[in-house]
């Protein structure tokens, strides 16, 4: 099936938003793609988004866009509490999905969504997009090939200026762990999953998480606030080839100080990794260095926008799975595994032992 597939976005705000800067654009861009319905929060808001965006229909709820038979895909980019009933309903109605991650709030969430997922025989993509990155698939090509020897240990720093002691109000909802979202469950997890796609499965985690901005401000009022998360953690992780890494995973840095860079030493060579976004390394562009070299990268054109390239990846290769039958997109089955890894490791952290971590990122 070569025909053009029509995508629907649930979370496309003309304002703001994840959705504007990244799904749209990634869309917009692809050959074999098109926006072809928005939904918004009210019939306003939606017309607002599709006149912005050029999309020919405007909904004020998803059951219409489920509803409506033109639609293939339904792109779910909202708040993660809003997420299963979301996902649940696009299964239902045999909408092909692309979720955002974390896909579920916890682990019996994501069990849920991931069964059904599988029940209803859709293809979903889930957006662990740091994987789709070209700088990063060209590492792995590279470790896989042997141009660096066997890999002998690798180190890795991530940071986002999220989860620092200014939160904005619309934020406010990720300081209740019990909605999912936390630096360990979004950076944490995305870098854990950036570290897996390059170097492969691993064997044994364990964490260690620290809370360095206790007190919060919260909104344009700066309404004083508790932190009950941890925003810091730092990661020990061994591959099932024996070499260990290690992962410091950083919230609350200032704009200009978010940095990613992930080393890796091999036998006969090194690569490194680096680049970084306000929002975290899933969020933007990378470079990738072989002892020293740039390597060249097919990244896309310039005029995509650096928070929409490796999301474009995500759909690139879900469009090419719907047409060809095939799973490569990360899918339900691989979000439900890094849960529970991420779920081990919040508990590595408070008891101190270590995760076998042996599903992770394919089943043994």
């Amino acid at each position: 099936m070569d025909r053009t597939l029509r995508i629907g976005i649930i979370g496309a705000s003309a304002g703001r938003g994840w959705a504007r800067i990244s799904h749209v654009p990634a869309v917009r861009d692809l050959p074999g793609l098109s926006l072809d319905a928005v939904v918004g929060s009210s019939q306003a808001s939606a017309d607002a988004a599709a006149r912005a965006f050029g999309a020919a229909k405007a909904y004020a709820d998803a059951a219409s866009l489920f509803r409506d038979p033109a639609i293939d895909v339904v792109t779910v980019a909202v708040k993660v509490p809003d997420h299963r009933a979301l996902v649940l309903a696009a299964a239902a109605a045999g909408k092909h999905l692309y979720c955002e991650w974390p896909l579920g709030r916890n682990v019996a969430e994501t069990e849920e969504l991931a069964a059904a997922i599988r029940m209803s025989g859709v293809h979903a993509a889930i957006g662990l997009q740091a994987r789709a990155n070209p700088a990063v698939r060209r590492a792995r090509r590279l470790v896989e090939s042997g141009a660096i020897g066997r890999v002998l240990s690798a180190r890795v720093v991530s940071a986002t200026m999220a989860f620092g002691a200014e939160v904005e109000q619309a934020l406010a909802f990720a300081e209740d762990p019990a909605n999912g979202v936390t630096l360990a469950s979004i950076q944490g997890a995305h870098t854990l999953d950036l570290v897996a796609a390059v170097l492969g499965r691993f064997d044994a985690a364990a964490a260690m998480a620290t809370t360095q901005f206790p007190e919060l401000r919260i909104g344009p009022d700066r309404m004083p606030a508790a932190r009950s998360t941890p925003d810091h953690l730092l990661f020990q992780v061994r591959l099932a080839t024996g070499a260990p890494v290690s992962v410091e995973v950083a919230g609350g840095r200032p704009a200009g100080q978010t940095p990613f860079r992930f080393e890796v030493t091999g036998e006969t060579g090194t690569l490194v990794l680096g680049g970084g976004a306000p929002r975290g390394v899933q969020s933007g562009r990378l470079r990738l260095l072989l002892d020293n070299r740039e390597q060249p990268l097919d990244a896309g054109p310039a005029s995509l926008p650096d928070a929409a390239v490796n999301v474009a990846g995500i759909y690139a290769a879900l469009r090419d799975d719907i047409r060809n039958g095939t799973r490569t997109a990360p899918g339900a089955g691989h979000a439900l595994r890094l849960s529970r890894l991420v779920d081990d490791l919040a508990r590595s952290a408070d008891t101190g032992t270590r995760s076998r971590a042996g599903d992770w990122p394919e089943p043994a």
